[in-house]
């Protein structure tokens, strides 16, 4: 070992800095590791999404008659077509109030059951469990439950019984458009299966709600219910509450299970839009065309109010901008 002389002191030299072997295993095939977890995932979300989308917008400008292949070019007619001879704009109209009354409906059943558990002292699971179990349940299955069981038109039904105890009449409520009964039917049925999984994402930022700013508030003078909920609670359910929103709206446009299977005689006045374009592409016709168009119709739509809906409440906005 060679030495150092520091004031006639014999010290060792400094060992020489061994070169940094690169680390082997996972961290060294970082990028390797994320192509193998997210490769699968990215392959599916390319053909089972993006081709089809791709090649919707393009079948859209083609005379498609019982082929996905075409080569006839129509410009904008498929669009001119389904705007014109079709119930499609009537079914979009229907549905914006559909929309425009569902959506707050929901989302303030889905906040007001989210506030009573998160109230609770005890049993919270238990009825966070009963709330959310409709969510597991199909929109066919409880579309036939509603219709067979609950609203079905004769006397043996659960409501006709009940409103028959008070001497009310028998009321056809799939039947007849006038008066329209059906959306009884179809409103209960989905406030029953969306209510508890918004409620879910409600608990959840309601929890994470840091208890300081009620003990502020409370120092400040501000009392306990409707003051707190209106200057803590809301603002803080702000991100969660327009989140809600977007996808009650996107859910209501693509409404479609619980219609086909609701409504027996497919009255035009109970078509939704997605029920248009599946009598337009897989009707007697088949016009992949056509159905292509109300397709890409509906979606520009979604994303207008989407991003509209978004841009008033605010979403993706810094703290700082608020």
């Amino acid at each position: 070992m060679s030495t150092t002389t520091t004031r006639g002191v014999a010290q060792p030299a400094a060992a020489k800095a061994s070169k940094a072997r690169p680390r082997r295993g996972l961290r060294s095939n970082a990028t390797l590791n994320f192509w193998l977890f997210t490769g699968p995932f990215l392959i599916g979300l390319v053909i089972f999404v993006f081709v089809p989308i791709g090649w919707s917008i393009w079948l859209s400008f083609f005379d498609a008659r019982y082929t996905v292949t075409p080569s006839d070019f129509v410009g904008l007619d498929n669009y001119r077509q389904i705007l014109t001879n079709s119930n499609f704009p009537d079914s979009l109209l229907t549905f914006t109030v559909f929309a425009a009354f569902i959506v707050p409906t929901t989302w303030a059943l889905s906040l007001g059951l989210a506030l009573l558990v998160n109230q609770l002292r005890f049993m919270r699971a238990f009825f966070r469990s009963v709330f959310f179990l409709p969510t597991a349940v199909s929109y066919v299955a409880a579309a036939l439950i509603w219709k067979m069981s609950i609203f079905t038109g004769v006397r043996f039904g659960l409501m006709n019984t009940v409103l028959g105890w008070f001497g009310v009449d028998n009321i056809a409520y799939l039947s007849n458009p006038s008066p329209p009964w059906y959306w009884v039917v179809i409103v209960s049925l989905r406030l029953w299966i969306q209510s508890g999984f918004y409620m879910i994402l409600f608990l959840a930022a309601l929890q994470n709600i840091p208890a300081e700013l009620y003990e502020a508030a409370e120092i400040d003078g501000a009392k306990r219910g409707w003051q707190t909920f209106r200057y803590i609670t809301l603002p803080q359910l702000r991100a969660t509450s327009t989140a809600v929103v977007l996808l009650l709206l996107i859910a209501a446009y693509q409404a479609f299970d619980e219609f086909y299977n609701l409504i027996t005689t497919k009255a035009t006045w109970a078509q939704t839009p997605l029920m248009e374009l599946y009598k337009a592409a897989l009707g007697t016709n088949q016009d992949y065309g056509a159905g292509s168009a109300g397709a890409v119709i509906l979606s520009l739509l979604i994303c207008v109010i989407t991003l509209a809906q978004g841009k008033i409440m605010g979403f993706g906005r810094g703290e700082e901008s608020k």
